[in-house]
């Protein structure tokens, strides 16, 4: 006794609407996944091969209208960049901040850079360093 199959005949009706929506996924999945691969790679390159100026404040000293500021680091060669320096009052209001340039020759940093302030600051903050 045989019974009836309930497949249909192999290559007489075609694709299946299913088999096509899962050929378009793995197509859309694939580029994806490529662009997505392209996109970390060039973060890693810029995070590795970037450039960079590291600074920090070495010392600081007050007075009634200025805070000398000395300022160490490095940075990479033939990049020009600028440093970003705050002083506060005791209350904590912000009385002077001012960009201090580097120029590309310079790839050690000392120096002492003079910050005018409002009034009398109690602090020197560094916000960042930038290439540009």
């Amino acid at each position: 006794m045989s019974t009836a199959s309930t497949q249909l005949p192999e290559g007489r009706y075609g694709r299946s609407s299913d088999e096509r929506a899962d050929r378009k996924l793995k197509v859309i999945g694939a580029v994806l996944g490529a662009a997505l691969l392209v996109l970390i790679g060039w973060f890693a390159y810029h995070y590795v091969a970037g450039n960079r100026i590291s600074v920090e404040i070495y010392t600081f000293e007050t007075s009634a209208k200025s805070v000398k500021v000395h300022l160490t680091g490095d940075k990479d060669a033939g990049v020009e960049g600028y440093c970003t320096v705050r002083s506060q009052a005791e209350n904590g209001a912000e009385v002077g901040r001012a960009d201090f340039r580097f120029d590309a020759a310079t790839t050690d940093i000392d120096q002492v850079v003079t910050l005018q302030t409002t009034s009398r600051g109690t602090t020197a903050e560094l916000l960042g360093c930038h290439v540009g």
